[in-house]
């Protein structure tokens, strides 16, 4: 199927450059039709008309040396390098007209052109070319409004990016210094794998979690290891991406990425950088911003929707928490507040040990060394040192 799908979509591209190429040679065809056209009007114009009886006296004085018989039409030549036009009488032979002067037509270089089949075919392409023309471009305009339709349409779809159960390959192992963390979350490892648990004691679906802390501490990490140790989807998605020019945008996103992720129940929303939609609204006279608040308001009802059977749990991480709105930090919300916070020193050993793997480092160096020597890093600032 992906092979077909390919070459589908191969023949579409040469499809679209065949048009282009139709477009060209038609006009050019187009303009050297018109042209032609001009031309022989232009010659009609220059060239003097005479009778058919002048003609066949000329041509008995010797002063024509080719005629050019085109239908009822004579372009004749003299030999004086001069051009005249005259016309024959329709249903008699020039030949005859000439024999019956005393006119030998063996004298006289004359040339016959039928042409009226390609005089007609002429007007009707004449006719028929702007007709198709026309035509075309309105198609070609069609294509343009439809595609330009289905782009704005296209934009109340969510930017989440869906990873599968495969693709989730961090686990709790992959994480370190950020012990307490840890075991916040693997409760709702738990009700991911073992739901039927919690239900018998009564307990309802966890809403959601909030990791809160400094930059480069683990919270995005954290929340692929709860994906990773709970074998589920994961949707991840940064708090910018539901933003657009258009208002309405940003909530339309947020109801297709809740859809999206109750049709892959259970699962897990990260929502990175929460803040960026999720600050407090403004009150009174303080300056509002439609678009964010709409975002807000609609996080806040799919959130509040969730009935009890439904197994998504949303992640979201933040280094402003004191920002945040208090509607969207209540429980049945976000029921839970993870502080991730810089790694001790026992955590920064174990961080550098987890990214020295697959790196040619001695093995007399002292880890615990460089984590006293570290004091104040994060788990990316002490990534960083160890790949520099």
């Amino acid at each position: 199927m992906a092979k077909k799908n390919g070459d589908r979509k191969i023949a579409q591209f040469k499809f679209n450059i065949n048009i282009r190429s139709f477009f060209i040679i038609f006009f050019v065809i187009l303009f050297l039709f018109y042209a032609y056209r001009s031309v022989t009007s232009e010659v009609k114009k220059v060239a003097p008309e005479k009778s058919i009886t002048t003609i066949v006296k000329e041509a008995k004085d010797g002063k024509i040396q080719k005629i050019d018989l085109i239908d009822n039409k004579l372009l004749v030549y003299y030999k004086n390098d001069s051009l005249s036009i005259s016309y024959k009488e329709v249903g008699e032979t020039f030949i005859k007209t000439l024999k019956d002067a005393g006119v030998n037509p063996g004298t006289i270089d004359i040339n016959i052109k039928d042409t009226q089949g390609a005089g007609s075919l002429s007007n009707i392409i004449g006719n028929i070319l702007p007709t198709i023309l026309m035509v075309a471009f309105f198609l070609f305009l069609f294509r343009q409004a439809k595609g330009a339709q289905d782009s704005v349409f296209s934009f109340g779809q969510n930017r989440g990016k869906r990873f599968t159960k495969s693709m989730t390959q961090t686990t709790f192992a992959d994480v370190a210094g950020v012990d307490e963390a840890k075991k916040e979350l693997v409760e709702i490892v738990d009700f991911l794998k073992n739901p039927a648990k919690y239900k018998k004691l009564g307990a309802r679906t966890p809403k959601g979690v909030l990791l809160v802390g400094p930059a480069g501490c683990g919270k995005t990490l954290l929340a692929k290891a709860v994906a990773g140790e709970a074998h589920v989807p994961f949707f991840s998605i940064a708090g910018s991406e539901f933003m657009e020019m258009l208002v309405g945008i940003g909530a339309a996103r947020v109801r297709d990425l809740f859809a999206t992720a109750k049709k892959s129940a259970p699962a897990i929303i990260f929502i990175d950088e929460i803040d960026a939609i999720g600050r407090a609204r403004s009150v009174g006279m303080m300056p509002s911003h439609d678009e964010r608040e709409q975002t807000l308001n609609q996080i806040l009802v799919e959130m509040d929707g969730f009935n009890p059977t439904e197994q998504v749990v949303v992640i979201a991480a933040t280094n402003r928490g004191d920002l945040l709105d208090t509607a969207l930090l209540r429980p049945g919300r976000f029921d839970r507040r993870v502080i991730v916070d810089f790694p001790d020193l026992e955590g920064r050993v174990a961080i550098a040990k987890i990214h020295a793997k697959g790196k040619p480092f001695d093995e007399s160096v002292n880890w615990d060394r460089v984590a006293r020597r570290t004091v104040g890093y994060s788990g990316a600032d002490l990534e960083n040192v160890l790949n520099e």
